[in-house]
């Protein structure tokens, strides 16, 4: 037992030192979730940690990354110290405040953390040669991350038992944080641990020889390769009905043909070490015949992606889309066209076609996007009419369909700092009425100010299944003088608190002429119906669209010996036309109370 104890606490020691930075990471990745988790109501600590967490989270794999890179070429110190500047460069490449935070940013992220992957995928095997190498590293990472689910899963869900048994058994009544802050600690810092556990001496175990892990090849034979061969004759079936009909290809399809693409190139790296092998035909059939069967599925899947690009422009979904089409293309002309193909091209290419989307001037996914959605907005302008004196006459006659396509493109390029561009195509009168709508952390208000400035719109087409009315509150502080008790409430759960021996009940399910309203009662026997007064909040801007600024958005009665007052920050209310019923949503109201 003494012996076994030593192990571990040996090879928990080797992992401290031989991955610090790593540990580093998944340590204040830990630590920042459960900062966020605790301080969550505070809308700026949640932010700056938000984007903290997400800056560590990528440390992990980078540091891991480096570490292997410094087992082939040493320097650790050199590329551990590039690693930390590239982080703390990224913490401040993202935006400070959380209204300057938009879909751009995530966008770079998740391709960042891409990236940061596929690092450590071929880092160590940049040089010719090493092809088994490479392919034993990656396979035995692959087998590594799956365990160290398994054992996280198994070791989290174990841990938080323990904890509720002894909460429950012994009346420790712990704090509800304890279960959350254990759980941050175990899945992020713990499952890091475990994973590096399993890496022991890192390069040197990782690639070297091992014997193919039969669950590998019944996985692949007999479960991912006949799933491949289903979705090919569903993809060739619809194919065939294209040319038949004479029909484009809907949009949808292209993610089917990267699915079923990118899945297929995974089956082919996780039987590479068997198509050598004689009695391994099947594998070597899959592994000729692969790439020719992406041949008509690529001309299918660039048509569907031009479709959409030459009728609504680029935005950074369809640019990303197209750039998986053309790596895919890539890919399949290197391993038909080149007879000693190298695996690593897979991984290295994606690796150089996701910096290119980031960083490349001009052509990046963020500078294409801004340019093509501009010049769908001019076109759509010019075409219908709707420039004079290139300003855009609102007074102008237009559909509703036009009008929210004009809506979409204004939001679009409000939310990527595009102020300038389209405030030149504003005449003075809109732009005083629009330009704080720029300020706005979405794209809603922008869009919403834009739908309501045409002033002689038809409806003459059905492209909305609801009338929705959003009244939005001017008033950011609320004053709380004269008032005694606060209670916060929203439309999705009701409230009951009790106040110097007087129950307060929150009632908003309450339905009056087929619309949701709140019913406030005081120890189940004095009631105040606010319907009447929300009502009248919306029967004032009955006439107007989406959403509405107004100065304040409260009503207030007596409610036995008290006076009572609510207060909404925003308030939406959306008709269904299947069955004409109003629903009612606001979140963080807040009911002031104070004894007359």
């Amino acid at each position: 037992m003494k012996t076994k104890f030593q192990e571990i606490t040996g090879k928990a020691q080797d992992v401290i030192l031989r991955y610090p930075m790593v540990l580093v990471m998944a340590l204040l990745s830990s630590i920042g979730a459960i900062l966020v988790v605790n301080n969550r109501y505070d809308k700026e600590f949640f932010f700056t940690h938000s984007k903290f967490i997400a800056c560590c989270c990528l440390g992990i794999s980078l540091m891991f990354a480096v570490k292997i890179l410094s087992q082939r070429i040493g320097k650790r110190l050199l590329l551990e110290g590039l690693g930390t500047v590239f982080l703390v460069g990224f913490f401040f490449i993202l935006p400070e405040r959380e209204k300057d935070f938009n879909e751009v940013h995530g966008f770079i992220i998740a391709i960042t953390f891409l990236l940061s992957h596929l690092l450590v995928s071929f880092a160590a095997f940049l040089e010719k040669n090493k092809e088994l190498n490479f392919w034993q590293y990656n396979k035995n990472l692959f087998v590594n991350i799956f365990l160290t689910a398994v054992f996280t899963g198994v070791l989290t869900g174990g841990v938080e038992l323990a904890i509720l048994a002894v909460d429950k058994l012994f009346d420790f009544n712990f704090n509800d944080n304890l279960y959350i802050d254990t759980f941050y600690t175990l899945a992020i810092f713990g499952s890091c641990f475990i994973f590096l556990l399993f890496n022991e001496t890192g390069l040197d175990y990782l690639e070297k020889d091992g014997t193919y892990p039969v669950i590998l090849k019944f996985f692949t034979q007999f479960v991912l390769i006949p799933l491949l061969f289903i979705y090919l004759i569903i993809l060739y079936i619809y194919s065939f009905k294209i040319v038949i009909n004479w029909e484009l290809p809907r949009g949808w399809v292209s993610y089917l043909v990267l699915a079923y693409s990118i899945v297929g190139i995974l089956a082919l790296l996780l039987v590479y070490p068997l198509k050598e092998e004689k009695a391994k035909s099947w594998v070597k059939v899959f592994s000729k015949l692969f790439y020719y069967t992406i041949i008509p599925l690529i001309v299918l899947l660039f048509t569907a992606i031009f479709t959409r690009i030459l009728e609504y422009g680029y935005t950074e979904p369809r640019y990303f889309v197209l750039l998986l089409a053309l790596w895919l293309l890539s890919v399949v002309v290197y391993f038909v066209l080149n007879k000693k193909a190298s695996i690593k091209f897979i991984p290295i290419s994606l690796f150089v076609f996701g910096v290119f989307s980031l960083i490349f001037p001009y052509l990046n996914a963020f500078s294409v996007a801004k340019r093509s959605q501009q010049n769908q907005l001019m076109t759509l302008l010019s075409q219908n009419k709707l420039l004079v004196n290139n300003k855009i006459d609102f007074q102008k006659k237009i559909s509703d369909k036009l009008v929210d396509e004009i809506a979409d493109k204004f939001g679009f390029l409000a939310e990527r700092k595009q102020k300038d561009f389209l405030l030149t195509l504003l005449d003075p009168k809109t732009k005083e009425l629009l330009v704080r709508d720029f300020d706005s952390p979405t794209s809603w208000g922008i869009n919403n100010s834009i739908r309501n400035a045409f002033t002689h719109v038809d409806k003459i087409s059905d492209v909305s299944k609801l009338e929705r009315l959003v009244l939005e509150s001017e008033t950011k502080i609320i004053l709380i003088h004269g008032y005694q008790y606060l209670i916060n409430f929203n439309s999705f759960n009701q409230e009951s608190r009790t106040i110097n021996g007087d129950t307060f009940q929150i009632d908003n399910q309450t339905e009056v002429n087929n619309a949701r309203s709140i019913k406030v009662s005081l120890n189940s026997k004095e009631a105040v119906d606010f319907s009447s007064a929300m009502n009248k909040l919306f029967e004032d801007n009955s006439r107007k669209t989406e959403t509405v600024r107004v100065k304040e958005i409260a009503m207030e009665s007596d409610l036995g010996k008290y006076h009572i007052k609510i207060i909404f920050p925003s308030i939406t209310r959306e008709k269904a036309s299947y069955n004409k019923q109003y629903n009612i949503y606001y979140e963080d109201a807040v009911m002031l109370i104070r004894e007359k």
